[in-house]
């Protein structure tokens, strides 16, 4: 795919009504084996059962949730890193499982990732240089020269030097590393990044600075972000909608401010004291959940939450909650509403 050099730079419309990506019901089940020489599927691990949810352009859409809950495998459906059971993934809303092989390698282009570890996602073997240029040398039909403009440019953007483009990774810091990597999923000028625990690993000192860069990084360029995170802290100062996520399913979702100040799933309420306040004079409310999470080989009935739900009815164990609009913009899957 030839770009010309004066389209690199970003020439998108801000627009946050227009969807950019949308889920619709995306489910992915493992099938579990059993045997040898003659192997049988004696069950399936429901690792994301109906997710769905629209990330709008410029916006970040975080999902957050306990281990296990699946957060990771949806953002490796949506980098097409792992292929839906069911359901459908819509770029511009197109699916892009029915695309063509152009539209797909157009859509990986247009999907990029960032992911916790930024040491294990960076070649050691090379210069920063070519690890920038490499998804455009692929992807783009450019010149030398072209190629290295724009990988001074993309340091740039992120707070490196263009006498950084001669290092290799391990001569950067944690903090480092993760812009390196922040410049080389902008380098194809995005309009989706996968975001998932970017900072997570970094020191307390520097996650700060990358959140700040994201931020700035999202209001110049108009991209948007999928956030994966365990840090409620950074997902609201991150977030502009929210989805809560619990045994492969969305539990609640609303726009952060509105979660944070009035979260109604029972789910989203433990997670939400389970986090140190802002403030050491702040007092909240404890809530202690019993037991584990369920194993997604085998569910719960009803609502999956009610084993360990403080305000469990009987209903719950037997009737699955349908989501429903309590508030505009705020949605719960829960029977108290």
């Amino acid at each position: 795919m030839t770009t010309p050099v004066s389209q690199l730079h970003d020439n998108k419309n801000a627009n946050s009504n227009q969807v950019v990506l949308e889920a619709i019901d995306l489910k992915k089940h493992f099938p579990v084996s059993r045997g040898l020489l003659i192997s049988r599927t004696v069950g399936w691990i429901k690792a994301v059962d109906g997710v769905s949810f629209q990330l709008h352009e410029g916006q970040t859409l975080g999902l957050v949730g306990e281990s296990g809950c699946g957060k990771s495998t949806t953002s490796k459906m949506l980098l097409m890193l792992e292929r839906p059971t069911m359901g459908s993934i819509l770029f511009h809303g197109e699916d892009i499982n029915q695309a063509d092989s152009t539209k797909r390698r157009e859509y990986r282009s247009s999907v990029q990732a960032v992911f916790q570890d930024p040491w294990s996602s960076l070649n050691p073997r090379m210069r920063v240089r070519d690890l920038v240029a490499e998804p455009m040398v692929i992807n783009w039909q450019l010149s030398r020269a072209e190629i290295l403009d724009r990988v001074g440019q993309m340091l740039q953007d992120v707070g490196l030097g263009a006498y950084h483009s001669n290092l290799y990774p391990h001569e950067f810091s944690g903090g480092q590393r993760q812009r390196l990597a922040i410049a080389r999923a902008l380098s194809l000028n995005p309009s989706v990044i996968v975001l998932d625990e970017p900072v997570s690993a970094l020191d307390v000192s520097i996650r700060a600075q990358i959140m700040n860069l994201l931020k700035d990084l999202q209001e110049e360029h108009n991209v948007s972000y999928l956030l994966i995170a365990h840090d409620l802290a950074t997902v609201r100062y991150m977030c502009h909608q929210v989805a809560v996520m619990y045994l492969g399913q969305i539990v609640e979702f609303a726009e952060s401010k509105q979660l944070f100040d009035n979260p109604l799933h029972p789910y989203t309420k433990a997670l939400m004291s389970a986090a140190l306040p802002s403030h050491p004079d702040i007092q909240q409310e404890e809530t202690i959940l019993p037991g584990e999470v369920p194993s997604p080989l085998n569910p719960p009935a009803g609502c999956r939450f009610h084993p360990r739900c403080p305000v469990a009815m009987d209903r719950c164990a037997v009737e699955i909650p349908v989501e429903k609009e309590v508030e505009p913009g705020h949605r719960v899957a829960c029977h108290l509403f």
